[in-house]
């Protein structure tokens, strides 16, 4: 078994995690029609529609470990934080740009809050950075050499300011929603990058479902229609949610989830293929995670059965 089979194979007898979708579309559009974020505006010279002003960042009430509490309510081993979604907001106190929560009025290192209160309960924590961002044009027309070196600089410091991180979660990468491509920004270099600062981190690339040439798991998002095929035997990961968007929505307070049931199908369904399965929280703007969102994911963790830990790689298993 080669190391980075150790890796996935560990990484895939955890089955059960957390997304958790906390950023500048939280603040921005939990009144709006807006879902997520402002998409379709990849580069293609259009004009950004819903600039976001960090100085409006104020999430009075955040709850690190609370967040934490419910996801391993949950029954969550591992859990992964939107540190830069594709807006370009950053989560965390960066060098490398304004565009951050230094510049607003509640200026919390959410990212090293969510690292220590996820591991103080025993949760895996990882980490979710997107290649694409809007606020300084890095996009699938626009990627230049002092582009990379800010990707390059903001990795550098996720992976060297908070200890061990193991996995990291890329998204906006060579995706039809937009983002570099390979050839602007090739996956061995970023890969090559990534290792050199964490050896043991995971590389898994959201939309990357083919083979593990550009990732390291095999990463399904399946709320936007990604499927498994039926022989698909690992390494693999989806995910999914509640409610209807990943970032909060104000009506979500009241609106119907849907089911656990529902829930543990997907869950069954993944895990029996060595795909992990991860669910949503999406803190509300406050950073607060809504008592009936919690509600459900602990119900959902009363009845989660954790299968047992593999033994040896199936067959089927992707290689690199």
């Amino acid at each position: 078994m080669t190391s980075l089979e150790a890796l996935q194979r560990a990484f895939i007898d955890q089955r059960n995690g957390i997304f958790i979708h906390f950023n500048s579309g939280t603040a921005q559009y939990h009144e709006s029609d807006i879902i997520d974020w402002d998409y379709g505006v990849t580069g293609k010279n259009d004009p950004r529609r819903h600039p976001f002003d960090p100085a409006t960042w104020n999430p009075d009430r955040l709850d690190t470990a609370q967040w934490a509490a419910v996801a391993k309510s949950a029954g969550a081993r591992f859990a992964a934080l939107t540190t830069k979604h594709h807006e370009g907001f950053c989560l965390w106190p960066t060098q490398t740009t304004t565009h951050c929560v230094t510049s607003g009025q509640v200026t919390t290192d959410v990212v090293g809050s969510y690292l220590k209160d996820f591991r103080a309960a025993g949760i895996e924590a990882g980490l979710y950075f997107s290649m694409l961002d809007l606020q300084h044009d890095i996009t699938a027309t626009h990627c230049t050499s002092a582009d990379k070196a800010m990707i390059h600089a903001q990795l550098t410091e996720l992976l060297t300011n908070y200890g061990e991180i193991p996995f990291l979660i890329t998204d906006g990468w060579n995706a039809p929603w937009g983002g570099p491509s390979y050839q602007d920004l090739p996956f061995a270099e970023v890969d090559d990058w990534v290792k050199s600062l964490q050896p043991n981190c995971l590389l898994m690339n959201i939309g990357s479902v083919d083979d593990l040439s550009t990732t390291d798991i095999l990463f399904f998002e399946n709320a936007a229609g990604q499927e498994t095929a039926a022989s698909f035997a690992g390494p693999g990961i989806a995910c999914n949610l509640f409610t209807t968007s990943w970032f909060w929505k104000d009506r979500y307070a009241t609106e119907p989830l849907k089911s656990v049931d529902w829930a543990l199908g997907l869950a069954d369904q993944y895990n029996r293929q060595n795909v992990n399965f991860m669910l949503n929280i999406n803190p509300d703007v406050h950073g607060q995670v809504a008592p009936n969102l919690a509600a459900q994911l602990a119900a959902y963790g009363q009845r989660y059965q954790q299968p047992a830990s593999l033994t040896e790689l199936p067959a089927g298993w992707l290689r690199r």
